[in-house]
């Protein structure tokens, strides 16, 4: 009685295994190699043939001639792509707060000349903790007089820089304009070089 109970127990526990263990894996595989070939790859950047980064995963940037990335969450350092999560910190969490009030007091501490509130993503992490984008307002609105300053360029130059590299909705239907600010940086290399050495 028990092995008639038993017997059908372990072949649907086999085919399951199979289907969910085996099949599905490989043709959500081989469909993201064929149709996304690029971004299943790792969709990363190079220069000088060497690999700089990845389109897919944010850097941390702090020097006062490249443009800031959204903070990350992630340990035990930012951008882990190893670890991607957020801080699972809840709005009214009084540690969320502080850390919240600690990063507007620096943002605005960089960025004496402006007086809007500071951009949101500028200050919170996402979900993942490894997003590599801003929103235009936090580069175009924010950061441009920093870095043109830093570099010696007019705010206008930066501007067009930050507008060419700006990214629309999804198929122009999903989600909101973003810019990539690895990408972002890279480019401002290329334009112009800062006017004192600073680390990254």
């Amino acid at each position: 009685m028990m092995l008639q109970q038993l017997r059908p127990a372990l072949v649907l526990l086999i085919a399951l295994t199979l289907l969910t263990g085996g099949l599905y894996p490989l043709l959500v595989t081989g469909a993201a190699q064929a149709l996304f070939a690029q971004q299943a790859a790792g969709d990363f950047i190079e220069r000088n043939g060497q690999i700089v980064g990845s389109r897919l995963i944010g850097q941390a940037f702090s020097a006062p001639h490249y443009f800031w990335s959204r903070p990350s969450a992630t340990g035990p350092m930012a951008y882990n792509a190893a670890a991607s999560s957020g801080s699972n910190l809840g709005p009214t969490n009084p540690a969320f707060l502080s850390l919240v009030k600690d990063r507007v007091s620096a943002i605005q501490a960089a960025h004496p000349t402006q007086q809007g509130p500071v951009p949101l993503d500028l200050v919170t992490a996402s979900a993942s903790g490894l997003d590599p984008h801003i929103s235009p307002a936090a580069a175009a609105q924010y950061q441009v007089s920093r870095v043109a300053k830093a570099r010696n360029l007019s705010a206008e130059q930066v501007q067009h820089l930050v507008k060419t590299y700006t990214q629309g909705a999804q198929w122009g239907l999903f989600g909101e304009p973003v810019v990539n600010v690895l990408e972002l940086n890279l480019a401002l290399d290329q334009l112009a070089q800062p006017a004192t050495v600073n680390a990254p």
